[in-house]
């Protein structure tokens, strides 16, 4: 177990906010005292915001195993935000914990879902021009593609608030998608190469 994070590199930032030394002091406490079996912290980063009344308080961790953690929490004070934005990260850690045990327990029999077949009119599918609306993005980000097995990309899920991971799947040597479904559990999606040429 990481029992104390000893000359962790912490750097705190501000937005809109000074940056005391209390607040930068009570921040490296706060990171320094947290205790994760897993993974290692190698970096953190607080960044501190206001914006009207709200105080906000992100923190990113950059752990071993490439494993990134990003928290951000708004409350209306900046020591509560960063208070909030721990304990965030101990839960998810917990939840990570659970699912790394889980996933190296053995699968019972009849754990594979059949989903009901739908079938649509292709009536329902029709739609006139008028509905056509030209849509634009709004928000470009870089991505970095990183190779993972589908349980190392369920567990990334598990610990970012992302919705969805984009990996280069080790056992089929194809690009995929995990995400997140509505009801909870996880799809992958594997584009056809042959279909696009």
């Amino acid at each position: 177990m990481q029992k104390h994070n000893v000359n962790l590199p912490i750097v705190v930032t501000g937005r809109h906010i000074e940056i005391t030394e209390a607040i930068r002091d009570y921040s490296h406490k706060k990171i320094e005292s947290l205790h994760l079996d897993y993974p290692r912290i190698i970096e953190a980063k607080v960044i501190l915001d206001v914006e009207h009344h709200r105080q906000i308080a992100e923190i990113i961790l950059f752990c071993a195993d490439h494993i990134h953690i990003e928290v951000k929490s708004t409350t209306e004070d900046i020591y509560a935000s960063i208070d909030e934005s721990i304990a965030k990260i101990a839960r998810r850690m917990r939840k990570f914990k659970t699912r790394l045990l889980k996933s190296h327990r053995p699968r019972k029999d009849g754990s594979i879902r059949h989903l009901e077949e739908k079938v649509f009119n292709s009536d329902d599918l029709q739609h006139s021009e008028e509905e056509d609306v030209i849509h634009s993005y709004v928000h470009q980000e870089q991505y970095k593609v990183r190779p993972l097995y589908p349980d190392e990309a369920i567990m990334d899920l598990e610990i970012s608030d992302r919705p969805f991971v984009v990996f280069h799947n080790q056992k089929t040597h194809k690009l995929a998608i995990m995400f997140r479904r509505k009801d909870g559990d996880y799809g992958l999606i594997e584009p056809d190469d042959k279909a696009a040429a």
